[in-house]
């Protein structure tokens, strides 16, 4: 099947839907995950330093005897090379890992040191051919705006959490006003909450002869946002591609709306405490 594409400020298309591999560090796995997603249908691959799988993701590709430029190929630079020239580094490294000469989208993982230099090396890349496309992941709309004023070329993607439970209507549409496509992490949100048998979204579902992960997969894509579901299950990874035959009510959507809990369902990106908790031995990093 074909997949839809969206075209993002930059000219570039981008699949609608694609697969990411967050939380799958074992690199066989990881391999054997992503030539299933390719041989499935799938063409964009979420990945990321952090998720120190690249050079899985770049096998597979590889073996995959598929063309590159039919390929949408993401990766994201962590915050401690969040420096001008530790970016520098950090692009080329992400590129070999990858095994690529390019990639076609590369997003600033959080909004957090800084920012505006690893911005800049980025810039550099695009502007080189070795990139695509540059975004940020998890920039709230002031850090997005910040951004936008102060560098040359804007993010076409931002990819953040978009679930059922944490819909975040203001910050979607701020980044669509922005031309800013959105982009959601965790679509499912892990499972939290019995989001598979919620009786809301499974009667939506029966409606449709569909299942729970579809509809929320459908939601999504008629909010105008791309979404990257994972799963090392071929079957599941068939099932979430089988999204673009059918379409939700506008009463099917406003009854989605109302399941908004309002809150993240892992952590808050602006909490002080989390902050050091998560990011600070990295951040430290910037000083060595």
């Amino acid at each position: 099947m074909t997949i839809p594409t969206t075209t993002l400020n930059n000219g570039v298309n981008m699949p609608q839907l694609g697969f990411g591999v967050f939380q799958v560090p074992n690199l066989d796995e990881c391999e054997a995950a992503v030539t299933a997603a390719l041989q499935a249908g799938y063409r964009l691959i979420d990945t990321a330093t952090a998720y120190q799988n690249e050079a899985a993701v770049g096998r597979a590709i590889q073996k995959s005897g598929l063309k590159r430029e039919d390929l949408f190929v993401t990766s994201k630079l962590w915050v401690s090379e969040f420096t001008y020239e530790r970016a520098k580094k950090g692009i080329d490294a992400s590129l070999k890992r990858l095994g690529l000469d390019y990639m076609d989208l590369y997003l600033l993982h959080q909004p957090y040191g800084d920012v505006m230099g690893a911005w800049r090396a980025m810039e550099e890349a695009y502007h080189a051919g070795k990139i695509r496309a540059i975004g940020v992941s998890n920039f709230y709309a002031d850090q997005l705006k910040n951004l936008e004023l102060t560098m040359n070329v804007q993010p076409v993607v931002n990819q953040i959490e978009v679930n059922p439970w944490y819909q975040q209507p203001a910050e979607v549409q701020f980044n669509q006003h922005e031309q800013v496509r959105v982009e959601a992490w965790a679509p499912f949100a892990e499972g939290k909450h019995g989001i598979f048998t919620d009786s809301t979204i499974q009667t939506i579902a029966k409606a449709h002869g569909k299942t729970t992960g579809q509809v929320i997969l459908r939601w999504l894509l008629q909010r105008g946002i791309t979404v990257i579901p994972k799963s090392v299950h071929p079957e599941r990874m068939a099932e979430n591609l089988n999204v673009f035959d059918f379409e939700l009510t506008t009463t099917e959507m406003a009854t989605m709306a109302g399941l908004d809990r309002q809150e993240s369902q892992f952590f808050d990106h602006r909490d002080p405490v989390t902050i050091e908790q998560i990011f600070g031995s990295s951040l430290k990093q910037l000083h060595e």
